[in-house]
């Protein structure tokens, strides 16, 4: 298991804490611990514009009432987090949908108990895009072949995403060189060219059309219309042993997605406690969709893609997956 850990988070991985919540150390197993009918529990989140909800959802108090608060801390990417839920160093995390899949694959015990962000459906004006430098010469995803391509991290929705956008471009996916970078890193990783293009969200998308960066493709509509990108998780044997909590974590994150869906301005405010955008940015920032329900069949078309790229050592189960 260890090993599979391990190669379930690629790279190297700097967790740090974010101050929201509790920093209460609930033991060294990461189990969650309840005082005066509160429960305390760990998440685990990337800081990009797609946890926004949750951040919002702490401030407005929706957490706290229905009996949870909220012990946060970020990582690069979700291939970091399923490990740490599994391993009860979290109760909760966030987690693109490939990843799920893979640790799935792999007999990791996951399962997805509330939906996470959706695509906006709309090419050139989604959260997230493949860019180049101002002066790019490249001006297509047939453009990469050949070229340095930063992602969040190997083997994930990202990376998927791109290599179908190479394909309906007309290119060779396997001839694109992806490396590993976290997403606040490749806007000056591309405007310094130590890469050729990246695959960036949000905000870190709209950093990169401030400095004059070119969005060449929409990878993440590519995949499927209105495509579920991420979801929420937890250990199977958490939510067998927790079921009371993990239901408390599922209604107030659904009040979460639901508020912050029809409260952009906040959002957008939000955005800038967790993460290093700049104000004057903000107003630039493509916000995602925040629907109540996962879309399946655009699930579906993610797995056919990572089966087809060689992701997973077994059809991942969907049914024993999802909610």
């Amino acid at each position: 298991m260890r090993r599979l850990f391990a190669g379930l988070a690629a790279g190297t991985f700097l967790l740090a804490t974010a101050a929201c919540g509790s920093s209460d150390d609930s033991g060294s197993s990461g189990g969650s611990s309840s005082s005066g009918g509160v429960t305390t529990v760990k998440l685990g989140l990337i800081p990009i514009v797609d946890v926004a909800p949750v951040y919002l959802g702490v401030q407005k108090g929706f957490y706290e009432k229905h009996g949870l608060k909220l012990s946060i801390t970020t990582a690069q990417g979700g291939a970091a987090i399923v490990p740490g839920v599994v391993s009860s160093q979290f109760q909760f995390g966030f987690s693109n949908m490939t990843s799920l899949m893979v640790a799935q694959s792999n007999s990791v015990p996951v399962q997805a108990v509330s939906n996470g962000i959706a695509s906006t459906g709309v090419q050139g004006k989604d959260f997230g895009a493949i860019t180049v430098k101002k002066g790019s010469t490249l001006e297509s995803a047939k453009d990469l072949e050949g070229k340095k391509v930063a992602i969040n991290t190997l083997k994930n929705i990202n990376e998927t995403a791109v290599r179908e956008s190479v394909r309906k471009a007309g290119g060779d996916p396997d001839k694109v060189n992806f490396v590993e970078l976290a997403f606040d890193q490749m806007p000056a990783a591309l405007d310094n060219g130590q890469i050729d293009a990246a695959m960036v969200v949000e905000p870190a998308l709209a950093t990169v059309k401030s400095q004059g960066g070119v969005e060449i493709a929409s990878p993440l509509v590519d995949v499927a219309p209105n495509l579920t990108v991420a979801m929420y998780f937890t250990s199977t044997q958490y939510a067998q042993q927790h079921p009371d909590v993990v239901k408390k974590f599922q209604e107030a994150t659904a009040e979460s997605l639901a508020y912050a869906d029809s409260h952009p301005d906040e959002v957008r405010a939000v955005v800038t406690t967790y993460t290093k955008i700049p104000a004057s940015v903000l107003d630039q920032v493509t916000l995602p969709k925040w629907p109540a329900e996962a879309n399946r069949s655009s699930i579906e078309a993610l797995e056919k893609l990572g089966e087809q790229d060689g992701l997973f050592k077994a059809t991942p189960d969907l049914d024993k997956l999802l909610p």
